[in-house]
């Protein structure tokens, strides 16, 4: 397969309307990308409504997809602020990726997708660039079957967030904790919230029966009929008595209610106590997700075996 067989643009309007099509055709497993650009749409709203002038050259945001028989069968997008975010990829069409972007000089600091694309595309970047890379992190994608509540469910009852004065003080304080568990460099406090990939959802909190608020749990705004939860956490003091399903059985039940045909999370692959309580629930994996960090002076020569 060609380089040039890739469509690269910075216009995100012409991107979507190239795209839209395949990317919700397949909403599940493209709802990394598509809440990307959700959010670019966002920034965009509270910017006023204007694209943002982008940069030129390699320092460009830039998206891109690929055809076949004139049907798009692949994108990505690389934002200057973070790395590259793929859909599902063949080997080959990973490939000419890699050499096109490497040929145009971009620098990426790692690659966000499905296991197997992911590993395809960290193998060809480091052929064509020389960099090394490493796996920050192995996720698992889960779409709820027929959602199950725990038993026994734990003594309390879940609550929406923004009920009581001194909701946003918690959630806040929650979210930092969350983001250093799981090695997120973010700044969370009243001055950044907005701008955070916290903000703009719906928060429950399980309370227990003396309404002490011991686990929360966030649901993203439905997209093209998928509800996403996202963060789930319960405090260290707070951990193995079942407050982490519990505020998840809310959430899922309120995503269901609203409509929503799809509900999905991410676990890490790592996590075996996380991934057994959502399939308790009734979460069903639909695939494995990676993320490679490229970096010039670690290098890590990918195998066949190394996925």
């Amino acid at each position: 397969m060609r380089a040039d067989d890739w469509h690269l643009t910075q216009d995100i309007d012409g991107f979507l309307d190239r795209t839209g099509t395949f990317l919700h055709a397949r909403p599940v497993r493209h709802i990394v990308t598509l809440s990307t650009f959700r959010k670019l749409r966002e920034r965009e709203a509270d910017a006023g409504g204007t694209q943002t002038p982008a940069a030129t050259g390699p320092r460009a945001p830039v998206f891109g997809w690929v055809e076949q028989a004139g049907e798009v069968r692949g994108t990505f997008y690389h934002l200057p602020s973070g790395g590259i975010g793929l859909t599902p990829l063949s080997p080959a069409r990973a490939d000419a990726l890699a050499a096109r972007l490497a040929g145009l000089g971009y620098s990426l600091p790692y690659v966000s997708a499905d296991r197997d694309t992911a590993a395809a595309f960290a193998k060809a970047w480091q052929r064509y660039t020389g960099v090394g890379a490493a796996v920050r992190v192995r996720l698992c994608l889960y779409r709820l079957g027929e959602l199950t509540p725990p038993r026994p469910v734990p003594a309390g009852h879940g609550r929406s967030v923004g009920e009581h004065s001194g909701d946003r003080d918690q959630l806040m304080e929650w979210c930092r904790e969350f983001a250093a568990d799981v090695e997120e460099d973010v700044t969370i406090d009243a001055g950044t919230w907005a701008g955070t990939r916290f903000a703009r959802k719906r928060y429950t909190f399980w309370e227990s029966p003396d309404g002490v608020p011991v686990s929360m749990a966030g649901l993203n705004p439905m997209l093209a009929g998928v509800a996403q939860v996202d963060p789930v956490y319960t405090p260290a003091r707070f951990r193995g008595r079942g407050y982490a399903g519990a505020v998840t059985l809310e959430v899922s039940r309120a995503a269901l209610a609203t409509g929503a045909e799809s509900v999905v999370l991410f676990t890490n692959a790592a996590n075996a106590t996380s991934n057994a309580r959502y399939q308790r629930l009734g979460y069903v994996r639909v695939t494995d997700w990676a993320v490679y960090d490229f970096a010039t002076y670690e290098f890590t020569r990918l195998g066949s075996d190394d996925r």
